[in-house]
């Protein structure tokens, strides 16, 4: 059974810094490329950033470009989101997804390319 775990989530205040993980079990992510989404409340789901099977290839919205950082560890089987000079805006439920293609397509930012989903992990930034 292929399970996704975020942790990491939690209150921080604006300025602070988060560090998420994703940890897969049933499957081996050396194989997938990884997504971060979040979705806040009254909010559709949005891409957050993606990184491909190797990690040589990442992408991130605007939103967030220079603040977060997509890594991973194939070894460990686990994804980070490094998110530094967070904001109240960045408050939302935050996804990990795994897709089989293995690279970052144009379509990376939406749901289309990922086949498997974490259950998600709060972060909550006050001002």
């Amino acid at each position: 059974q292929v399970q996704l775990v975020e942790s990491g989530g939690g209150l921080v205040q604006a300025g602070g810094s988060l560090r998420l993980s994703c940890t897969a079990s049933g499957l081996t992510l050396d194989n997938y490329s990884m997504g971060w989404f979040r979705q806040a409340p009254g909010k559709e789901r949005e891409g957050v950033s993606c990184i491909n099977w190797s990690g040589g290839s990442t992408y991130y919205a605007d939103s967030v470009k220079g603040r977060f950082t997509i890594s991973r560890d194939n070894a460990k089987n686990t994804l980070y989101l490094l998110m530094n000079t967070l904001k109240p805006e960045d408050t939302a439920m935050y996804y990990c997804a795994a897709g089989l293609t293995g690279y970052c397509s144009s379509s990376w930012a939406t749901r289309l390319p990922y086949n498997y989903w974490g259950q998600g992990t709060q972060v909550t930034v006050s001002s």
